[in-house]
C-alpha cells in the first residue's frame, strides 16, 4: 500500500492583504521550508501564540460548510456569494495577481468566458488560525482555438480570513504542476502554453475519468468502470487481434448487434516484460456484460475493467514499439520517485485512426495502474 509524499503539508506565505488586518503586534518570522521533493520554498509564519487576537465572532468549521457548497458554483450561473468575501481581497496564482473584489470576481468572469471551466473540489480543510486550504482540479477547454486545447490544473488554495469580520481576504493558489509558484512565473506560463499543443482526438465516447492530480510528467486519474471485448496481441505498439475485436462490434458476434465505436483502443501488457499483450476496444458505457451478445470467435472475450487509480502520461506522434517502452520507463520512474506504487505491466491508449490522422497530431497515452493512491 503506497500513500504518495505529494499530498505532504507544508507552510504557505501569508498574503500581503490579510496581514495588513493582523493586530500590530503580531510577530512575523521568516524560516526556509524543506519540502518532500526536496526543494526550499520560503514561507513565513505567524507566532500567532505571542499575540492576543480579536475575539472572533465566526467559526471555522462553518466556513469550511460554506466553501463547500459556494465554491461548486465558482464558474456556473449562480456564482459565489460575493458578500462573503472583502472588498480588498489579494488573489495571486503564478500568472495572475489582483487586489480587489472587482478584479477576483473579473478573473472568474474571463476564466468562464475563454475556457468553459470544469471545476472540481475535493476537500477543504482550516490549517492554520485565519487559514482554510482547498484542494482542486480544474479542466478547461480554450474555445478561442479551434482545435480547443484541453488545459488541467490541479493543486491548492490557502483562503486567509479577515480575523475582524470573518470574510475572506485573500486567495491564493499553488499549482502541482510546477516548483515555482510565485507571481510571476515563468515555469507556469511554459505550463500553460505547453497545454496549448494540437491533439487530435475523435469525438467518440471513451471511458469516464476524474483527474485528481497533474503534475509536470504525469496525470493520476480515478477511473470508473468500464467494459472491452479484447483478444490476444503481439505487443504494444502492434494491431495483431484488432481486426477480431473491431468485427465484434462490426456485428460478428451471436446477435449480429452493431455496436457504436468508442475510442482509445488499449494494448495492455499485464507482466514487468511487457511481454504478453491483449489488444481491446472499450464497449459503449451503457452495455452491461450480461447484456451483451456473445462473441463468434472463441478467442475473442468480454471482460469487465473494474477501474482504479493510474498514473497517466499524454505524448503525440507515431507510437512505435521502442518509444512505447521508453515512456513506460520514465513514467514508472516518476512515479516510484514520488512515493507512489505501480503495479507490473502498462497500457497503452490510441486516440487516433492511424490511416486519417497526421503523425504530428497523434494522441497517445501510456497507463499504469497504481495499488493506491491519497489526496490528503
Amino acid at each position: 500500500m503506497a500513500t504518495s509524499n505529494l499530498s505532504q503539508p507544508i507552510w504557505r506565505p501569508f498574503p500581503t492583504a490579510c496581514a495588513a488586518f493582523r493586530p500590530t503586534s503580531t510577530a512575523v518570522s521568516l524560516r526556509r521550508h524543506r519540502r518532500s521533493n526536496s526543494h526550499f520554498k520560503w514561507a513565513i509564519q505567524l507566532g500567532l501564540a505571542e499575540q492576543s487576537p480579536p475575539k472572533s465572532t465566526f467559526d471555522m468549521q462553518q466556513l469550511v460548510g460554506f466553501l463547500y457548497e459556494d465554491l461548486t458554483h465558482l464558474f456556473d450561473d449562480q456564482g459565489i456569494d460575493k458578500r462573503a468575501y472583502d472588498e480588498r481581497v489579494f488573489f495571486r496564482d503564478p500568472i495572475t495577481k489582483h487586489d480587489t473584489l472587482d478584479g477576483y470576481l473579473f478573473n472568474i468572469a474571463l476564466l468562464k468566458t475563454l475556457f468553459r471551466p470544469q471545476f472540481h473540489l475535493h476537500w477543504v480543510k482550516p490549517v492554520r488560525p485565519y487559514e482554510i486550504t482547498t484542494r482542486w482540479t480544474m479542466v478547461m477547454k480554450f474555445v478561442l482555438l479551434p482545435w480547443k486545447p484541453e488545459l488541467v490544473f490541479t493543486g491548492t488554495s490557502v483562503m486567509g480570513i479577515n480575523p475582524e469580520n470573518g470574510k475572506f481576504c485573500s486567495h491564493v493558489d499553488f499549482w502541482d504542476s510546477i516548483e515555482k509558484n510565485d507571481y510571476f512565473s515563468l515555469e507556469g506560463l511554459l505550463d500553460v502554453i505547453k497545454q496549448l499543443r494540437i491533439y487530435k482526438t475523435p469525438e467518440l465516447e471513451s471511458p469516464k475519468y476524474q483527474i485528481l492530480r497533474r503534475t509536470a510528467n504525469y496525470e493520476v486519474r480515478q477511473y470508473d468502470p468500464f467494459i472491452v471485448v479484447e483478444t490476444n496481441g503481439d505487443k504494444l505498439s502492434g494491431s495483431t487481434g484488432f481486426n477480431d475485436v473491431a468485427g465484434y462490434i462490426f456485428g460478428k458476434n451471436s446477435t449480429m448487434e452493431k455496436i457504436p465505436m468508442t475510442t482509445p483502443v488499449f494494448t495492455q501488457a499485464n507482466d514487468a516484460d511487457l511481454s504478453k499483450v491483449s489488444i481491446q476496444i472499450v464497449l459503449p458505457l451503457d452495455k452491461e456484460t450480461g447484456s451483451l451478445p456473445n462473441p463468434d470467435k472463441e478467442t475473442v472475450r468480454l471482460r469487465k475493467v473494474e477501474g482504479g487509480i493510474a498514473a497517466v502520461m499524454k505524448f503525440s506522434g507515431k507510437p512505435a514499439e521502442d518509444i512505447v517502452q521508453e515512456k513506460e520507463k520514465t513514467l514508472r520512474s516518476n512515479i516510484i520517485k514520488d512515493g507512489l506504487k505501480p503495479q507490473p505491466g502498462c497500457l497503452l491508449a490510441r486516440y487516433n485512426d492511424p490511416g486519417r490522422t497526421s503523425t504530428f497530431v497523434m494522441r497517445n497515452e501510456v497507463l499504469i495502474w497504481l495499488d493506491e493512491f491519497s489526496l490528503d
